[in-house]
C-alpha cells in the first residue's frame, strides 16, 4: 500500500503506518495519570501526536530519533491537524525505506551544491574567492554543509535545510545588491555563505534534529568564528600570503552581527552596511519560510485565518487567489 504522507491528511482518517520521531515528551495531566506528546515526521512535514494513559515502561521503548509504527486518528484541535495515538512501536532503521523521511533529495542536494558553487566562484575579490575555494574543496565540511538544517524547529529545520536557506539567500543578495551600489557584492555574497556555517556543528542531524553539547555552550555565532579563522589559517599556506586582516574584520563581524539585535542573540549589533543588509535579508528569507509552512500546513479551509500561532504572536491571513478571467 503507498505511503500517505502527513501533508495529504486530513480530519477523521485513520492511520497506521511508520513515522520518524522527531520529539518525545513523557508529561503528567492534572489527575497525575502519564501521556506522551511526541512530534512525528515524514518527507513532508510533521504532525502533533498524543498518547494518553501511557506507562513509563512504553514511554522508555523508543526515543527521539527511532521510527515508530503508528495506529492513530486525526482529528483537528485549535485550527490545527493533531494524531490521537492508539498503539505505538518501535521499528528498526534497517527496514525503513529512508527515502520517504528525507525532505530533499540527493538530486535536489547535489543540484543546490553545484549552484552554490557558482555564486561563490563568481566572487571577484581574490582573497574571499580563495577562501570560498577552501571551503569548496574540503570534502568533509561540504559534506556536513550539504547536510545539516537551518534549525531544530523553526525555518528550514530538515536535513539539507542550511544549503537551501544559504542558497536562496544568495540569489536574494544578487538580486537586492545591484539597487545599492555602497554595498560590497563580495562581501554580501561570502556573507550569506558563512553567516550560519556554525551550525554544521551545533546541531546534530543523523537522525533526530537537536543541538550538540558545543551548540548548547557556545553556540553557532561562537562556532562559525572557530571555522573561519581556521580556514583563514589554510587560505594564508596555500596562497603564501597574508589574508587582508580588514576583510578578515568585517567577515567575522558579518557572522557575530547577523541576528541583528542584541536581545535576539547578536554580541554585535550591525555596524557596517553589509552587516545591516545581510540581518535584514536573512530575516527575509527565514520569515518567508516559516510563515510559507504555516499556511500550507494549515488545514481549516472554512476559515480565511490561520490560528494563532504563539511562536510568531500573531494569525496569518489566507489570501484568495484571483484568476485573470478573459
Amino acid at each position: 500500500m503507498p505511503r500517505r504522507y502527513i501533508s495529504e491528511f486530513t480530519e477523521h482518517e485513520n492511520v497506521e503506518q511508520v513515522f520518524l520521531v522527531a520529539d518525545k515528551q513523557l508529561r503528567a495531566n492534572r489527575q497525575g495519570n502519564l501521556y506522551l506528546q511526541m512530534r512525528l515526521a515524514d518527507r513532508s512535514g510533521s504532525i502533533t501526536a498524543l498518547l494518553w494513559n501511557v506507562s513509563e515502561n512504553l514511554a522508555q521503548t523508543f526515543e527521539s530519533g527511532d521510527y515508530v509504527q503508528v495506529r492513530a486518528a486525526t482529528h483537528i484541535h485549535n485550527g490545527s491537524l493533531q494524531m490521537i495515538v492508539s498503539r505505538i512501536e518501535r521499528v528498526p532503521s534497517d527496514l525503513v525505506d529512508r527515502t520517504e523521511f528525507e525532505t530533499l533529495d540527493r538530486a535536489n542536494v547535489d543540484g543546490m551544491a553545484t549552484a552554490l558553487a557558482e555564486r561563490l566562484r563568481a566572487i571577484h575579490c581574490v582573497p574571499l574567492r580563495n577562501l570560498a575555494e577552501c571551503f569548496l574543496m574540503d570534502e568533509a565540511f561540504m559534506t556536513k554543509f550539504t547536510a545539516a538544517p537551518a534549525g531544530v524547529k523553526n525555518h528550514h529545520a530538515y536535513r539539507g535545510g542550511l544549503l537551501e536557506h544559504v542558497l536562496q539567500l544568495l540569489r536574494v543578495v544578487e538580486a537586492v545588491s545591484p539597487l545599492y551600489p555602497e554595498l560590497d557584492p563580495d562581501l554580501m555574497r561570502i556573507g550569506a555563505f558563512l553567516h550560519d556555517v556554525g551550525k554544521i556543528d551545533e546541531l546534530t542531524y543523523d537522525r533526530e534534529l537537536a543541538y550538540s553539547d558545543e551548540g548548547q555552550l557556545l553556540g553557532h555565532l561562537v562556532i562559525g568564528l572557530r571555522i573561519v579563522q581556521e580556514k583563514i589559517v589554510e587560505v594564508e599556506r596555500l596562497s603564501g600570503e597574508p589574508f587582508p586582516a580588514d576583510l578578515r574584520l568585517q567577515i567575522e563581524h558579518l557572522i557575530v552581527s547577523h541576528h541583528g539585535e542584541l536581545e535576539f542573540g547578536s554580541p554585535k549589533v550591525p555596524m557596517t552596511l553589509e552587516a545591516t543588509a545581510l540581518h535584514f535579508l536573512d530575516n527575509l528569507d527565514a520569515k518567508m519560510h516559516s510563515f510559507g509552512q504555516l499556511l500550507r500546513e494549515d488545514l481549516n479551509s472554512e476559515s480565511r485565518w490561520t490560528p494563532f500561532h504563539a511562536s510568531i504572536g500573531r494569525k496569518l491571513y489566507k489570501k484568495q487567489s484571483h484568476e485573470t478571467k478573459s
